[in-house]
């Protein structure tokens, strides 16, 4: 008897041990919050006809998008937000820095004024401290540490530190030499800092906050890191990416960037911060220098990101813990400066209209604009009448589109313009190239849906059953009408750090190498 009750209590330590996640050996000491990991998205704000704040909010909940981040504290959107169950980080910005953190007053003023007068009707979970400040604003840094010490000290006084965490978004460049992972560290120069920050972020539970963008280290290393890796895309294992050192294998950059940022916190003994991805994402437009900024690319990046986080498989160095992130952005700021790939960020327009169709079916009902069999391609407005024309000329003769539903006296004719018949012949060629995103471009003068274009007895293809979407060459001829536009567009800056190239050996061997050697 004494024996079978050693084997049970053996066979039941056993089991326990096993059940532990393996990565508690590399040395974490955190487990995920038990709630699901949610993605995110940012909303910037610059943005002509930008959505009124209910507007706003009703659009947020009619695509159960349940986590934002604003870049400042907008108290007609914090009002909005009310009693709608959506989760809000508020963002001090860099200009405020210098005030914040030379006075304990301004500080608790902030916190009244942004935090404490919403909560807990607004549900705010989190405050950002500036953005990539260590990075971008080095006349900053001194204040950084005051100025969270200080906001914080006001959470506590409220009564609120245990609800709202703080932190500071962080550039993926305060990681030096990150590829491979396991070899990745801080910048020296910026040491300092980074400690207290990471103390802070332990000593108060708050994750540490980085804007990881894999379309910046393809773009930076291109022929060294392959596009499948950065846009999520499924890899046979000769061409996962391998860490020499932990032997741990990689299916995609983003999960590679985090972990470097893991095995940087381990090199100054810090075991128990989680890191919250703040930013990332695709661009789907950009100039002559930004090829890969695509839709098709877009589309790819952020629908594969969804289910990745959602698939809850955390990084090789820690699948137990996944992520949160934020999307960049919500909308398209078309405000915002050159490259042009600065103002073509967002899932949508300004307008709210998609800018792609997202294909996340499976991963519940976040972002509801993946309504497949319910997308049309348009016209874009403000787009003049003679790149109209010849959009529509093409699409109903090269492009083989259905446009003989708008020729005189057929139920699409009217209203007889350009950007009427420019719609329904590019919603005929979309839906004829199953919905493709790339298939509604057409030199930037077309968009993606999900509002049904069709009026009165004029029945767009999207709306068709396939039977009825024949084929038909019809050159289009229309009235003219003048329309123009002027877009400003910006740059959104984020650090990088390049790739070291050294390492191609392993134990004077040639070896599957993380990032480096790939085969073909």
């Amino acid at each position: 008897m004494e024996n079978l009750k050693f084997a049970f209590f053996f066979t039941l330590v056993w089991l326990i041990i096993s059940l532990l996640p393996t990565s508690l050996s590399i040395g974490i000491k955190v487990q995920q919050d038990k709630d699901e990991p949610y993605v995110g998205v940012n909303i910037g704000t610059d943005v002509s006809n930008l959505l009124s704040p209910a507007d706003l909010i009703a659009f947020l909940q009619l695509q159960k998008i349940t986590h934002v981040r604003l870049y400042d504290a907008d108290a007609g959107i914090l009002k909005a937000l009310a009693k709608t169950k959506i989760r809000v980080i508020v963002s001090v910005p860099n200009n405020q820095l210098l005030a914040i953190g030379s006075s304990n007053v301004t500080a608790a003023t902030w916190i009244g004024r942004n935090v404490a007068a919403y909560y807990p009707e607004t549900l705010i979970t989190a405050v950002a401290v500036g953005d990539e400040v260590l990075t971008t604003v080095p006349s900053s840094v001194p204040m950084l540490m005051p100025a969270i010490e200080s906001l914080y000290s006001a959470l506590v006084a409220a009564n609120l530190h245990n609800q709202i965490k703080i932190s500071t978004p962080n550039a993926a460049s305060i990681v030096l030499d990150p590829f491979p992972p396991s070899q990745a560290f801080f910048n020296q120069s910026l040491s300092s800092v980074i400690s207290q920050l990471l103390q802070f972020c332990s000593r108060t539970q708050s994750p540490l906050m980085m804007n990881l963008y894999p379309y910046y280290v393809f773009m930076e290393n291109k022929g060294v890191v392959p596009l499948d890796n950065s846009l999520f895309k499924p890899l046979t294992p000769s061409k996962e990416m391998v860490d020499p050192n932990t032997l741990l294998h990689y299916t995609n950059v983003l999960d590679a960037m985090i972990d470097s940022v893991y095995f940087s916190m381990k090199n100054l003994n810090v075991t128990d911060v989680v890191v919250l991805v703040t930013e990332t994402g695709w661009p789907s437009k950009g100039d002559s220098k930004e090829p890969y900024a695509t839709i098709d690319n877009a589309d790819t990046y952020n629908s594969n990101l969804i289910k990745h986080i959602f698939d809850r498989s955390g990084t090789p160095l820690h699948p137990e813990i996944t992520s949160n992130v934020y999307i960049y952005e919500l909308f398209n700021e078309d405000l915002r400066s050159s490259p042009v790939s600065e103002a073509n960020w967002g899932l949508f327009y300004g307008n709210s209209t998609a800018v792609y169709l997202l294909h996340v079916s499976g991963s519940g009902t976040f972002l509801a604009n993946d309504t497949t069999n319910q997308t049309y391609c348009i016209a874009m407005d403000g787009i003049d009448t003679k790149t109209l024309q010849a959009a529509l000329d093409w699409a109903c003769g090269p492009g083989r589109a259905n446009c003989s539903e708008i020729q005189p006296g057929e139920s699409c004719y009217q209203p007889n313009n350009v950007k009427n018949h420019a719609s329904y012949a590019f919603d005929s060629y979309y839906q004829k190239e199953g919905n493709s995103p790339g298939s509604c471009d057409f030199k930037g003068a077309a968009m993606i849906t999900t509002t049904d274009p069709s009026h009165g007895g004029c029945v767009f293809p999207g709306s068709k059953k396939p039977s009825n979407n024949r084929t038909s060459q019809v050159v289009n001829s229309t009235e003219v009408s003048s329309a123009g536009t002027m877009r400003l567009i910006g740059f959104h800056g984020t650090g990088l750090s390049v790739f070291s190239t050294g390492l191609y050996l392993l134990s004077g061997s040639s070896f599957w190498l993380f990032c480096y050697s790939f085969v073909p």
